[in-house]
């Protein structure tokens, strides 16, 4: 399986940053026209990917390793062990990753989104007459004279 085709957990933060799935940012990162923010982000999400399905694959081991309807004469400490610094170095890995991306993300200027029309009203002349405007502020509108 190709690493853009693998998740990670942040597959919707990019999309929402750069206003596309993921999938299609990286046929946009190819192209001739790709930003440089754009590339170092999918490289940096390709490492992160990578580096959480490591860390699943050794809480997947050590949960089978544990399971209870598992023969206890089959536990290693000395497994146990090496697991827990296989994991210590891919959640490092993993914060590392998460952070460098984040860091990226934050210096980037805000993606430009589209704006929704805005509908105005016409204003079409009024066949009723206007009231007439108030004398002074504050007062309503002018008494009407009779003649």
């Amino acid at each position: 399986m190709s690493v853009r085709d693998k998740p990670s957990t942040q597959d919707q933060r990019l999309a929402d940053v750069f206003g596309a799935p993921v999938d299609e940012l990286y046929t946009q990162a190819v192209g001739p026209k790709a930003a440089p923010a754009l590339t170092r982000a999918l490289e940096l999400r390709s490492f992160l990917a990578l580096a959480e399905e490591q860390v699943a694959r050794i809480r997947d081991r050590v949960h089978a390793t544990t399971a209870p309807d598992r023969d206890m004469s089959t536990l290693s400490s000395d497994t146990l062990r090496m697991d827990a610094h296989w994991m210590e170095a891919a959640i490092s890995a993993r914060n590392g990753y998460l952070s460098a991306l984040d860091n990226l993300l934050h210096a980037m200027p805000p993606h430009p989104r589209p704006t929704p029309a805005v509908r105005t009203a016409r204003q079409t002349p009024s066949t009723s007459p206007q009231p007439p405007a108030p004398s002074h502020a504050g007062e309503g509108p002018a008494p009407a004279r009779r003649s």
